[in-house]
């Protein structure tokens, strides 16, 4: 079974999908985290953020994965800490606008998830990634709350430039950020990540 997660950045896809596999027993498949992987290999590698040929060469040469415990590794290395600074968020909108870029992802995104029962969190992953995924849900939140968690996840960063980074994020990932016509939409400006886990998981247990 496939659970897809999609929405904005901060409206809470990682917290929600990394509780929820751990409730189900599912494997979690960040996407996100995987073009935040690239965006550190191009910037360690110095290969140009506009170069979407570049980009997605890289990308095939060193594939992203998951270890057991959800880390997320490079060519054996543990990235997951080292994906998550306030560089590599400006970084990932010019890495991931890239078609070429996207169909290399997409590609390793969909052969990681039939691997086994998964929840898989993005931005088009209910639309693009696996449209016929079993449950497909689509989370929002308010621009004040999304950039709150951000200031939480990055300390030292100011919140005016964590809610700038927000905006430009939303521009650039519109078209990538739209909810499939089956999905169901929660609003989790309110809500705890235990409400909105328990809510996909029932909806998880209607499908099954």
């Amino acid at each position: 079974m496939i659970v897809a997660i999609d929405g904005p950045a901060g409206s809470g896809k990682s917290t929600v999908a990394s509780a929820l596999a751990r409730k189900l027993g599912f494997r979690h498949l960040d996407t996100g985290a995987m073009y935040r992987a690239l965006a550190w290999l191009a910037r360690r590698d110095g290969v140009d953020p506009d170069d979407g040929f570049g980009l997605a060469e890289l990308a095939v040469a060193h594939p992203v994965s998951f270890a057991d415990g959800g880390q997320v590794e490079v060519d054996g290395e543990d990235v997951t800490a080292a994906i998550r600074d306030a560089e590599i968020d400006r970084l990932v909108p010019r890495v991931a606008r890239h078609s070429e870029v996207r169909e290399v992802m997409r590609g390793r995104q969909r052969a990681l998830g039939l691997i086994g029962d998964s929840v898989i969190e993005g931005r088009d992953i209910g639309t693009v990634v696996v449209p016929d995924a079993d449950v497909k849900v689509f989370l929002l939140a308010d621009e004040g709350e999304r950039a709150r968690r951000r200031t939480g996840e990055r300390p030292g960063v100011a919140a005016e430039t964590l809610a700038a980074d927000l905006r430009k994020r939303d521009e650039h990932d519109a078209v990538n950020t739209l909810p499939a016509p089956d999905a169901v939409v929660l609003d989790t400006t309110t809500l705890t990540a235990d409400d909105v886990v328990q809510r996909i998981a029932e909806l998880v247990g209607e499908r099954r």
